[in-house]
This record gives structure tokens, sequence and C-alpha cells, in this order.
């Protein structure tokens, strides 16, 4: 019931929700995949603009999921008062912070399908397909648990956040860092060995990109030289594992604060 008062309020403000959604990759597209692109060559084989594709789609999990769960979940707790007005129904403080999180991820997976259509479609104006596997139907369960992830590790900032302009910790300190340091705009291996390994070890949206990527045009890049498959399945476990735990972290964070 959570989940669907928040699906309910989408749909009423649903031209404020779609259009940002559309538009942002189209503009990514054109600027980084078409305009910066034409003075690429190649990346690994592959035009430039194919090499980011699935990297938007990736972006736009993160994005869709840990927004939502931080600012917006704030405004409803902090402002609105809406967990109140909830929690004095029979539904509990669990029940509520649980759908939240799947509110996040299904933010996340509407977005992500938003960008995967908006690059097929791109596709039509350019030499090789940007989606070239039939595994691209995947993508919007891919979406749904990472942004489960993304919205879980959110609402753990959620549950410490004395206020709204807290959010700009983690949005500058942990978000903008991966946007641009986890094989997006530009391959992991460019990097220094430490910073490879660091960021396939440690940061999410690293897995995420080599998911939705193998997903899209069934290859990843070749990070410290393993194989495609070890770098999937290393990403797929390292993504249910943390999803279990950051789930289990933001309801218990949450909890505490609300109940204190």
């Amino acid at each position: 019931m959570v989940w669907h008062r928040n699906f309910d309020v989408f749909l009423n403000t649903l031209k404020v929700n779609f259009f940002p959604s559309l538009l942002e990759p189209i503009l990514y597209l054109a600027a980084f995949g078409f305009g910066l692109g034409g003075f690429i060559p190649s990346i690994e084989g592959q035009p430039y603009v194919n090499f980011i594709a699935p990297a938007l789609v990736a972006i736009s999990i993160m994005n869709g999921s840990f927004f939502e769960c931080t600012y917006a979940s704030f405004v409803r707790m902090y402002f609105q008062k809406t967990f109140d007005a909830i929690v004095a129904t029979p539904v509990s403080v669990e029940e509520v912070v649980a759908g939240e999180l799947l509110w996040g991820a299904t933010r996340a997976t509407i977005n992500a399908t938003i960008v995967l259509a908006v690059i097929s479609a791109a596709s039509l104006f350019t030499a090789v397909p940007l989606v070239s596997s039939p595994l691209f139907i995947l993508v919007p369960l891919i979406a749904f648990f990472a942004g489960l992830l993304f919205s879980s590790i959110a609402m753990c900032f959620t549950a410490a956040a004395p206020n709204v302009d807290f959010f700009n910790y983690p949005a500058f300190l942990f978000v903008t860092p991966m946007l641009f340091l986890c094989g997006t705009f530009f391959p992991l291996t460019s990097l220094p060995i430490p910073a490879q390994g660091l960021a396939f070890a440690v940061l999410p949206l690293t897995q995420v990109v080599n998911v939705v990527r193998g997903a899209i045009v069934g290859a990843v890049e070749p990070i410290l030289g393993l194989s495609v498959e070890a770098i999937l399945a290393y990403s797929v476990v390292w993504l249910v594992l943390a999803t279990v735990l950051f789930f289990v972290m933001g309801i218990n964070l949450m909890k505490k604060r609300l109940t204190s």
C-alpha cells in the first residue's frame, strides 16, 4: 500500500516526472555520444556512442532510485509527515520503509526502461545498433534489483540526515564520483591498476554498468585482465549480497530513527 500510494502520486505528477527522464539521455547522447564521440575514433573496437549507451541506462538506475529515497523520502518523512500518518494505521514502520525501498526500485526500472527506449531509437542514426544483444529484455529486471540496492543505500543516508541539506554530502562525495569513475564515459582500464581494482571491488555502479553492458551489447571491458564470465559473475554476486545487506540496514536504521 505504501508503494501504491507513491505510484498514485507519480501518476498525478507524470509530466514533471516523465520528461526529465526522457530528455536527459537524449542530451547525453547528443552531447557526448555524437558530439564528443565525433573526436574519438573508437573505444575497444566500437564507436564511442556504443560504449556510453549502456552506461546511460546504469546511471539512470542509480539516479532514479538514490534521489527518490533521499530527497523525496526525507520530504515525505520530515516535511509532509506522510510516514507518521501511515504508521498511525495498522501498517508497521518496517512496512513503510520497505514500501519506500520498493518504490525507489520501481522508479529505477521506469527510468531505465525510458533510457533503453531512447538508445534503441537512437540506433536509427548510428552505423552500429546501440542495442545488439537479445538479453536486453533483462534490463528492467536488472534495473529493479540494482535500484533496490541504491534505494537501500540511500535510505541509510536518509536515516542519518539531520536536514535536507545533508544530502549534498552523498550526492557530491558518493554519487558524482561514481558517475565518472565506474566505466561510464571512459573505460575503467584507462585508470591506474590500483584505481581499477578499487572501483571494481567497491563501487556499486561499476557492477551495474558491467551487468547492464553485458545485457545490452553482450560484452564487458576486460577489467584487470579478467574474463567476461568472471567479471559478470563477480558483479552479480556482489550486487545480490550488497542488496541484502543494505536492505536490512536501511530498514533497521530507519526504524530506529522513526521510533526514537
